[in-house]
């Protein structure tokens, strides 16, 4: 990864004693909450190599539960996560797993709130910066360093031409797009890497097009917001 400013390398502020296994925790948890849309009540999260060997120690799942709360980074309620999720009603369930992953600090997210669910997987690669490298039954990668937004829509010709056309007269830049599919003419995530924020109306407008079933924003620098 090609770090962008001195601010990726130094880290975020943050509470806890690790930007990787503390702070880059609560974004992935973040991020698979603004994925979901709506405040989780079960989460099922899978920790891989140095993640569950480590976890209780770093507090890797105080950080995770947090970030499933809507916790930015230096919130002061981290260390304090599993009854603040008692209190929000979120139950969660935490495994080591054993299997090897292609990253050490890997953690797979199953969600489920009050109408949505979603599967999330997201890797700390340092400094508190993250990857997320699934959602759902989509192999898609994107940083979530700037706002993201997953489109879920079914594949047909002309989804994307009318996705950038939308941000283009809302005027929002697109850094990055990319479009995984199931099958030809079968359920597809379209993820959007954004310069500029967009904004409701852009977003209801994406929401309106023909064979959109659901848009969310990962806007990681948003504190308590879900998406």
């Amino acid at each position: 990864m090609r770090f962008k400013d001195v601010f990726s390398i130094i880290g975020p502020s943050m509470v806890g004693p690790s930007s990787s296994h503390t702070a880059g925790a609560v974004r992935i948890g973040l991020a698979a909450r603004q994925a979901l849309g709506e405040p989780p009540l079960e989460a099922d999260i899978l920790l891989y190599g140095s993640f569950a060997q480590t976890y209780r120690g770093h507090g890797t799942d105080l950080a995770l539960i947090a970030g499933l709360l809507g916790y930015s980074t230096d919130d002061e309620r981290i260390p304090d996560a599993y009854r603040q999720a008692e209190l929000a009603g979120l139950q969660v369930r935490i495994q080591a797993e054993k299997r090897p992953e292609a990253h050490p600090n890997t953690a797979a997210l199953s969600l489920r709130g009050r109408t949505e669910r979603i599967r999330a997987k997201g890797r700390s690669i340092g400094g508190g910066n993250v990857e997320i490298v699934g959602i759902d039954r989509f192999d898609v990668k994107f940083a979530a360093a700037q706002p993201t937004l997953l489109v879920f829509h079914a594949d047909r010709s002309g989804m994307v031409a009318e996705v950038s056309g939308v941000l283009t007269r809302a005027q929002v830049n697109i850094s990055h797009m990319q479009v995984d599919r199931e099958s030809r003419n079968g359920a597809a995530l379209t993820v959007v890497e954004c310069d500029q924020l967009p904004g409701g109306e852009a977003l209801g407008e994406i929401g309106r097009i023909a064979g959109v079933g659901k848009v969310r924003l990962i806007d990681l620098a948003a504190k308590e917001g879900i998406g």
